[in-house]
C-alpha cells in the first residue's frame, strides 16, 4: 500500500479488510453478527460502554450527578469494541448504530433506550435538572457547545487520530489535512476560554463534560501521543481549563469506569457500586487472584 493516486471504481465494493487497528470490526452494513443478551444490574440506569472519550463523557456525568447528591446510581457494563461486543443482538437492540455508549433508563413504566453520547448527557441533565440551564441564553450556549463537540470530534478521532495513530501506513496528505483542522478547533476553544472559566460561561456543564474527554485529554498529552506534533502547550487557555476539570474527583472516577488500558489501578472494568473504586480496580483484582 503506497501514497499514490487512487482512481475510485464506478461502484465501491467491500472486498477485503481495509487494514489498520480496527479493521476486524469495520464493515459497511449494520445489524447484529451474533446473539448475546446484555446483563442487567440492580440500579435504575444500565450503561453499556467502554472507556473511550465518548464513553467517558457519560461516566463523568453519572459520577458528577452522584457527587451532587442526585439519585443517579448506575451499573456500567463493559462493551469490548475490539472484540465486537457492540454487534451482539442485545446491544444492537438498544443502539442500532452499534456504537458505545448506550443507556437503558429503567426509571419509568417501560425501559427507555438512549444512544449517542450527547443524547445521553441531555437526557440525564433534564431528568435531574443538573449541568444544563433550563431555559434562556445560557441553555442555548450550552447546547451550542455540546453540538459543536458532537460535530467536531470526528475530525479529531476518526480523522486525525486514525491517520496519525492507527492507519497501517503514514500518509502525509490526510495527516496534514486533519492536523490543520484539529489545530483550528483547538484555537476556537482557546479563544473562547480566554474570556470564561468554562466553555459555555460561568458554570460547569454537560458541554465541558462532552469536550474534555476529547480535547482536554489531547492537550494533557493523553491522546495519540500527539502533544508535541500538535504543539498543544501553546493553547494555554485550553490547558488551564483541562487541568481544572481533570482535578475534579468525579471526573477522575468517571475516567476509570469501563477503562481497559493504562495503569491497572486506574482501570475499573465494571462499576456497580461506589465502593468498586476501592475494591474492584484491576490492581486489586490481580492481587486477589
Amino acid at each position: 500500500m503506497s501514497d499514490t493516486t487512487y482512481t475510485p471504481p464506478d461502484v465501491w465494493r467491500w472486498e477485503a479488510e481495509s487494514g489498520g487497528s480496527f479493521a476486524s470490526i469495520n464493515r459497511p452494513i449494520a445489524g447484529a453478527t451474533h446473539d448475546k443478551e446484555l446483563p442487567v444490574g440492580q440500579h435504575p440506569f444500565q450503561l453499556y460502554s467502554m472507556g473511550t472519550p465518548n464513553g467517558v463523557k457519560v461516566t463523568v456525568m453519572f459520577e458528577e450527578l452522584l457527587a451532587a447528591g442526585h439519585a443517579a446510581e448506575y451499573d456500567a457494563w463493559l462493551i469490548r469494541i475490539g472484540d465486537g461486543d457492540q454487534f451482539g443482538s442485545g446491544f444492537v437492540e438498544i443502539n442500532p448504530n452499534s456504537k458505545i455508549p448506550a443507556l437503558v433508563d429503567h426509571t419509568g413504566d417501560t425501559p427507555l433506550r438512549v444512544f449517542e453520547s450527547g443524547s445521553i448527557l441531555m437526557h440525564l441533565a433534564e431528568k435531574f435538572g443538573a449541568f444544563l440551564p433550563t431555559s434562556g441564553p445560557a441553555r442555548t450556549e450550552t447546547l451550542n457547545w455540546l453540538f459543536w463537540q458532537m460535530g467536531s470530534a470526528p475530525y479529531l478521532g476518526g480523522g486525525f487520530g486514525h491517520f496519525y495513530a492507527y492507519a497501517p501506513e503514514k500518509w502525509e496528505y490526510p495527516i496534514n489535512r486533519y492536523a490543520m483542522e484539529v489545530k483550528r478547533q483547538l484555537d476556537v476553544l482557546d479563544r473562547e476560554l480566554a474570556t470564561r472559566p468554562y466553555i459555555a460561561g460561568d458554570d460547569y456543564s454537560i458541554a465541558d463534560m462532552a469536550i474534555w474527554p476529547w480535547y482536554g485529554n489531547l492537550v494533557l498529552g493523553r491522546q495519540y501521543n500527539a502533544g508535541e506534533f500538535l504543539d498543544v502547550k501553546s493553547y494555554t487557555n485550553v490547558v488551564k481549563w483541562a487541568e481544572k476539570i481533570g482535578d475534579r474527583p468525579a471526573v477522575q472516577r468517571g475516567r476509570m469506569v469501563n477503562r481497559t488500558f493504562g495503569k491497572p489501578e486506574l482501570q475499573l472494568h465494571e462499576r456497580h457500586n461506589a465502593s468498586d473504586f476501592e475494591t474492584q480496580t484491576q490492581d486489586k483484582i490481580c492481587e486477589d487472584a
